[in-house]
Order: structure tokens, then sequence, then C-alpha cells
């Protein structure tokens, strides 16, 4: 059975993109098989799997508009078991376009249902930094939100925002959609952080991730070398949190 996740949040720079390259690499050694989807114009995850967006032919914005399968655009990684379906600026003038199409919203689920089930075992949807079509077509077709988000001051105003926009999908169109909090770029140092994150544990619960993702110059250095950090720097804190993110999700589901 395939686990559909969007990693979202409204803020940029949150490692929305990191997360979904390190947790894809993560899972893909516990040999699973990872779709990786680049709903980005600015195609980050696109350039970190060592792809050109200004070279590609084919991008999710073709299978979006139904003219290619999202199988037929997407491309084998260095890694084992780890695929993407990349993008490319086209994507800023296909958001207003696509918004009148019909059913437009549901566009990408429609998508990934025509793959078949158990095709792969994980698709990881890297959404923009904002809440318009590309990210509702994720939302309409995940099954969990990975929200990643930084133990600071406007943390929780971004997550009680965001509580309200899963609840509504939920109510409205996806019943089957859930979340969960990913402290990101945590720094052990700082007292500040130490204190949110301590409010977030309780106030959060269960929907808080054990795992916290420190900071740790690898994740800048890995895209370079168009690998996820567990294949670039597999010894490394971020690597070991990221397997430890995975495994949670292995158990959790």
């Amino acid at each position: 059975m395939t686990t559909i996740i969007a990693v979202s949040n409204q803020k940029g720079g949150v490692a929305k993109t990191t997360t979904c390259l390190s947790l894809g690499g993560s899972l893909s050694e516990m040999e699973r098989f990872v779709l990786l989807v680049d709903l980005d114009p600015q195609a980050n995850l696109t350039l970190s799997m060592g792809l050109s967006p200004r070279k590609l032919h084919r991008t999710i914005g073709d299978a979006l508009l139904g003219n290619a399968s999202l199988v037929s655009v997407s491309r084998e990684s260095s890694i084992r078991g780890l695929d993407i379906v990349p993008s490319n600026q086209e994507l800023i003038v296909l958001e207003k376009v696509l918004h009148e199409r019909q059913d437009f919203q549901y566009r990408l689920k429609n998508g990934l249902d025509s793959i078949g089930d158990g095709f792969y075992d994980f698709v990881l949807l890297d959404c923009p930094p904002s809440l318009g079509t590309l990210t509702l077509n994720a939302l309409m077709a995940a099954d969990l939100l990975i929200i990643p988000i930084q133990c600071e001051y406007y943390a929780a105003h971004t997550l009680r925002h965001y509580v309200k926009l899963v609840q509504h999908v939920r109510k409205k169109t996806n019943s089957r959609l859930t979340f969960r909090v990913l402290v990101t770029m945590y720094d052990r140092r700082n007292r500040i952080c130490r204190a949110i994150l301590g409010q977030m544990q309780q106030a959060l619960g269960d929907i808080l991730f054990e795992t916290i993702v420190e900071i740790d110059t690898k994740f800048r250095e890995s895209p370079v070398f168009s690998q996820p950090i567990t294949a670039y720097a597999p010894t490394t804190r971020g690597a070991q949190q990221y397997r430890a993110l995975a495994r949670e999700l292995l158990n959790y589901g």
C-alpha cells in the first residue's frame, strides 16, 4: 500500500526540501521504493537530485495538465529505489492556468491513482511555501501532512493556521488526511529554542514527532553532490536523525 506524504509549511526556509530529500533517502535505504514529487516552482528538490530545471522537457506540469503520466515524467536517481518527478519555473504560470480547469484540485491525486497502489511504498510531495493550487493538490492527494517547523516565536501562529486548513480539507474533501509536526533546524545551544520546544512537546503531544532534526552543515553540502545526506554523509547527526524519522513513520503506519 502506498503512503502519500505532503511536506508543507506556508513559511519558507524551514527545511521542507531537505526533509523530502533526506527522508526519501532514509526510506530507500530501508528498501522502500520512494517517489519524490517536486511541486515548487523554485525546483530546489529537482536541483538537489542533479537535474537542471531549464533543460527538462517534461515535468510535473505536464502531468498536472494531463499531457503526460507521472510515470512518464519521472526520473530514476543514482540512489536505488528513489525516483523523482521534477519541476521548473513553468509551474508559476501553470498554477494560474490549472485553477481554471475542472476539478483542478484533484489532478495530482488522479495522476497518483493511475500509477497503481503499491508501485511505490511512499510518495513524498515537496510543496511550495504558499497555499495555492499546487499545495491544494498535494493536500487532496495526501494521507499525511508533515509540517516542518522551527522553534521560534512565529511557529505557533503558523501551526494554528495549518491546523485550521487541515480541518477544513478533512471536512470538505479528504477525510483521511492527518498531520504531524517535525521540529527542524533545532539549535540546542539556544535557550529560546529549548523553551519553545518544551512548550510544543506539552501542547502537541503525539502530533509532534519524537525525532528532532538539528542544525547540520552537511544538509547544505549534500545537494551539491546530488545526494541525500544519508548517502553523502551517512554517519553524521543529520543522517541519523532522518533515519530515526523514517523509523517513526514506519512504526506509526
